[in-house]
């Protein structure tokens, strides 16, 4: 026994010794840190009846374990690293002042995105079981947080797969040159052919989008039967998930190897090569101009808060069942800071890539409006609608510039004021086409392929962009799809294998609502509904369940003993008060949005 204790003291002095809980503990044996546990009610050191201190699975004694830690990182980093980092985040930095946009976005990745990430790498990694067990091991009534996860991760991987079957269709038709979706079809008219009259009034892309892929139909009560061409895209996406994960991370870790390095190459050979053409640096330059007043808007903050937490994959359970296999003594807290700052990297790097890309797009469509307002000048000249003497001598009609058309706009609106607007000539303004902002299908399927159409060798370029696509999205549905695995795995004794077929061809099958003609109404439905509002619930229940039932402080010491030191208070801070104050600020916020805008569903079907 330890001869400073307040027992050997009693036995050695007649003065009093108050005894405690803490003295009592003192005098129990050092435990190792694999000897404890998280486990509500009871005190560290203590134990239930009947029940071991470590889950009855442990992780060195038969669950599968990542074969190195670059596997681990690259599915964690595959998980996060999606779609949205290549389509989504450009936008918001558009749409919400540019490079100020930076701003919000990274202070937030500091207060909530870091902190709830490591909370999910740390609790995965303690305990090492799926989201359902987790937070079932945490205290029995806290499992339906996993369940909640579970069915998250169900809906969104239902819909998130109909798009990677788009981009295989999309992949598939650019083996072709010219590009399918090049020039307007034709259309008989008797002995003639004509151009395609509803591919005239919008554009070649648009209408190969709507038209001959997805063959939408006009509203979402008309169903239109199956897309019989989207149906079988569906069904080799859910054959290339199902052999992905069908080993579980023995399989999926070598997947990763690839579906996660791959976009960094397409993402670097579009740089270089967006920074070759033709009006980048214009695109580029107006993505990073800072309008700081788009600061002090709350929708921006929200948005961005928005932004940081879907980035991380925080709330499906893909991140708690990954670090599940990790060893105990894996320094989450390093790959927590890695994953998080390799994901907001990404993000630049995809914004910079697009913006060239629509820079250099910009200006072909600019160029193309002078020209054909040029055309309508000369027109209006050789009429006598308009004086020649209204156009500037220096001006030269075979090389007009933007600069010379602008000079004979700004002339000819102000001497034909009153009947300018007869004219119908356009200003032909650069900025103008670089504020249209596009995201999702609309950047994808639409904007970027019409960019590409105009790079030379564009089918090369086409299908780059588009296994890029297909690689983003395989890293997502692995981690998806390992975010509903693992619990059932966890919780009842299924032959992985087995589990990961049946769970595919069900998905499959569910999967067809979204491939009908009208499925296009559905993708958008679900992707504004099913995910937004309930993972930030989950979440906040998450973080609240241990920073207030488990305690903040106990949970510190569990992550001293796993890892070998004590984190930064600062995460205390951020679990215990700031991360719970921003995510409740966050869901009020998007329950009165979608309170106050009816829109909600007729806005996107209009837009559709």
């Amino acid at each position: 026994m330890p001869k400073n204790t307040k027992v050997t003291q009693r036995e050695h002095s007649n003065e009093p010794v108050t005894e405690s809980v803490a003295d009592l503990l003192s005098l129990e044996q050092p435990m190792d840190y694999k000897s404890s546990q998280m486990s509500m009610g009871l005190s560290p050191g203590s134990t239930a009846p009947g029940k071991s201190l470590l889950p009855e699975q442990d992780a060195e004694d038969g669950r599968p374990a990542w074969n190195n830690k670059l596997e681990y990182i690259l599915a964690q980093v595959g998980f996060s690293v999606g779609l949205g980092n290549v389509w989504r985040f450009p936008y918001l930095c558009q749409k919400n002042g540019g490079g100020a946009y930076l701003v919000p976005y990274f202070i937030l990745l500091l207060l909530i995105g870091i902190p709830l990430f490591f909370l999910e790498l740390a609790v995965g990694q303690r305990i090492r079981r799926g989201s359902i067990g987790v937070w079932n091991y945490v205290y029995p009534q806290l499992g339906g947080i996993g369940v909640s996860s579970l069915m998250v991760c169900g809906f969104v991987g239902l819909y998130y797969n109909v798009i990677i079957g788009w981009s295989i269709f999309y992949f598939f038709q650019s083996f072709q040159y010219p590009l399918p979706w090049a020039e307007c079809p034709f259309k008989k008219n008797g002995t003639q052919a004509i151009v395609e009259p509803e591919c005239e009034k919008s554009s070649a892309t648009t209408y190969f989008w709507y038209r001959q892929t997805l063959n939408i139909t006009s509203t979402i009560d008309d169903t239109g039967g199956l897309n019989w061409k989207m149906s079988l895209s569906l069904l080799v996406a859910w054959i290339l998930v199902c052999l992905a994960v069908v080993k579980g991370i023995q399989s999926s870790g070598k997947v990763m190897y690839f579906s996660s390095l791959f976009p960094y190459v397409v993402l670097f050979c579009f740089l270089v090569r967006g920074l070759m053409l033709k009006g980048s640096v214009d695109g580029i330059a107006h993505m990073f101009t800072p309008k700081l007043e788009k600061m002090l808007e709350p929708q921006v903050w929200r948005e961005a808060a928005t932004q940081v937490f879907f980035a991380l994959g925080l709330g499906f359970g893909g991140v708690i069942a990954f670090s599940s296999y990790n060893k105990r003594d894996n320094n989450c807290h390093f790959d927590a800071a890695l994953v998080s700052v390799i994901n907001f990297v990404t993000s630049i790097l995809a914004t910079l890539v697009v913006f060239a890309v629509l820079g250099f797009k910009a200006n072909v469509m600019n160029e193309k409006c002078v020209v054909e307002n040029a055309e309508k000048i000369l027109g209006y000249l050789n009429t006598g609608v308009l004086s020649k003497e209204l156009i500037p001598p220096h001006i030269n009609f075979s090389h007009l510039t933007a600069q010379d058309y602008s000079e004979m706009y700004g002339v000819i609106m102000t001497v034909k004021e009153d009947s300018f607007g007869q004219l119908g000539l356009d200003p032909c303004v650069l900025e103008d086409e670089l504020n249209k902002a596009v995201q999702g299908t609309g950047l994808a399927f639409i904007a970027f392929t019409e960019a590409m159409t105009h790079f030379p060798a564009s089918p090369f370029w086409s299908v780059m962009f588009f296994f890029m696509l297909i690689n983003l999205g395989l890293g997502s549905m692995i981690g998806t799809m390992t975010g509903i695995t693992t619990p059932i795995l966890d919780a009842f004794k299924i032959r992985k294998e087995i589990l990961c077929v049946v769970c595919c061809i069900i998905a499959f099958l569910l999967g067809l609502l979204f491939v009908q003609r009208s499925g296009n109404y559905f993708v958008t439905m679900f992707d504004d509904y099913s995910a937004g509002l309930p993972l930030t619930v989950v979440v906040i229940l998450e973080n609240i369940s241990v920073a207030w039932i488990y305690g903040t402080k106990r949970f510190m010491q569990d992550l001293e003993d796993m890892l070998g030191f004590r984190p930064y208070s600062f995460y205390y801070y951020m679990w215990r008060y700031v991360s719970p104050a921003i995510l409740t600020v966050l869901i009020v916020a998007t329950v009165i949005e979608m309170s106050v805008s009816p829109a909600g569903y007729n806005a996107w079907v209009e837009d559709e």
